[in-house]
C-alpha cells in the first residue's frame, strides 16, 4: 500500500475509533430519551424519567413557580431512583410508565445494539491483525464489520424512537412531553461514522486498478 493510501486508511481508522467510542457510550448510558408528565400543581413534586436500552431512572423534582405545564428539566436536583430491565416487563401496569410496556421494542433495540458491539469487536480484531501481521486484505472484512455495526446502531435507534412515539401516543400513559438526549445523539453520530467510515475503509483498502491492458489487479504495483 502506498504512503497516500496508508494515510487515508489511518485517518479513516481514526474516524472509526471515534465512532466506536460513541457507540459504546450510547449503548451503556441511559439518556436516550427523557419523559415528563403533566404538572397540575406548580408547587408539588413531580417525577421525570430518562431511560436507555437497559435502565430507567426517575427523578423527583420540585416544581416551584414553573408555568410550563411539564416536569423538568431532568438536570434539576432531586431524588433519583434507577432500576434495570424494569421497562421489559410485559403486560404489567408499571408504576413508572403507568401503561402496558412494550417488551418487544425494548428487547429488540437492546439485542440489535449488542450485535453492533459484536461487529465492532470483530472489525477491531481484523484491523489489529492487518497491522500486526501486515495482511492488508483483512482491512476489507473489517470495513464490512464496521459498516454492519453502523447499520445495527441505526436500526436500534429507529426501534427505540418508535417505542417512545408509541408510548407518548398511548392513552394510558402519564407522559405528555419527551425529547431525545445526549445518548441518542451519540448513537446517531456513531451510525454516521461507522457506516461511512466502513465504506471509506473498503474503498481505500481495495487493490489499485490496472492501468495497462497487460497488467492484472494482482500483479500491479502501487506507485511510490
Amino acid at each position: 500500500m502506498s504512503q497516500t493510501g496508508t494515510l487515508r486508511v489511518r485517518l479513516t481508522l481514526f474516524c472509526l475509533l471515534v465512532g466506536i467510542v460513541l457507540a459504546t457510550v450510547a449503548v451503556v448510558t441511559d439518556h436516550w430519551a427523557v419523559l415528563s408528565p403533566e404538572v397540575e400543581h406548580y408547587s408539588a413534586v413531580c417525577e421525570a424519567a430518562h431511560f436507555g436500552l437497559w435502565r430507567i431512572c426517575t427523578k423527583s423534582i420540585i416544581v416551584g413557580g414553573s408555568k410550563e405545564g411539564s416536569c423538568g428539566p431532568i438536570t434539576l436536583p432531586g431524588e433519583k431512583n434507577c432500576s434495570y430491565f424494569r421497562h421489559f416487563n410485559p403486560g404489567e401496569s408499571s408504576e413508572i410508565f403507568e401503561f402496558t410496556t412494550q417488551k418487544e421494542y425494548s428487547i429488540s433495540a437492546a439485542a440489535i445494539a449488542i450485535f453492533s458491539l459484536v461487529f465492532i469487536i470483530m472489525g477491531t480484531i481484523c484491523v489489529l491483525l492487518a497491522f500486526t501481521k501486515r495482511r492488508d486484505y483483512l482491512l476489507r472484512p473489517a470495513s464490512m464489520f464496521f459498516a454492519f455495526a453502523g447499520l445495527c446502531i441505526f436500526v436500534s435507534v429507529e426501534v427505540l424512537r418508535q417505542s417512545v412515539k408509541r408510548m407518548i401516543d398511548s392513552e394510558d400513559t402519564v407522559w405528555i412531553e419527551y425529547y431525545y438526549s445526549w445518548s441518542f445523539a451519540c448513537a446517531c453520530a456513531a451510525f454516521v461514522l461507522l457506516f461511512l467510515g466502513g465504506l471509506a475503509l473498503l474503498l481505500f483498502s481495495l487493490p489499485r486498478m490496472p492501468r495497462n491492458p497487460w497488467e492484472s489487479c494482482m500483479d500491479s504495483e502501487p506507485e511510490h
